[in-house]
């Protein structure tokens, strides 16, 4: 089962919990068993798991982002989104999760974060889920 997670994004740099919204696929697609395969369509964003019970965790991610990438760093790339482009090759575009009883298997505190490092867009995110045989 494909499905997609369309969203919009508010700053330029951003993490959004998509949680809610990966797990109500997982509920949808009756799957008990399984995994969820998850990849950005986008090549100035990323996908990653962390902490989802303090906001204070994706405010210190994002501003870590933008001190270690700054968007005026001296880049080659002449559409002003360069730092956007190493940072999602930093975090990456894709994550697995299990399922496991009809639901994600995570850790007690984390989350599925989109992140935005080339915002305000609209943004989609494939949601691949896969039940065991």
């Amino acid at each position: 089962m494909l499905k997609y997670i369309q969203l919009s994004s508010y700053a330029r740099n951003e993490l959004i919990d998509i949680t809610p919204r990966v797990e109500e696929l997982v509920k949808k697609s009756g799957v008990s068993s399984g995994v969820v395969y998850l990849c950005c369509l986008h090549t100035t964003a990323g996908i990653t798991i962390n902490e989802g019970a303090d906001p204070d965790v994706r405010r210190d991610i994002s501003r870590f982002f933008e001190q270690l990438v700054p968007v005026d760093a001296p880049f080659d790339h002449s559409e002003g989104n360069s730092d956007a482009h190493v940072k999602s090759s930093l975090v990456g575009v894709s994550e697995t999760v299990l399922i496991n009883g009809g639901r994600l298997l995570l850790g007690t505190w984390q989350a599925i974060y989109f992140c935005e490092f080339d915002g305000p867009r609209t943004r989609k995110v494939a949601v691949k889920i896969v039940a065991d045989r």
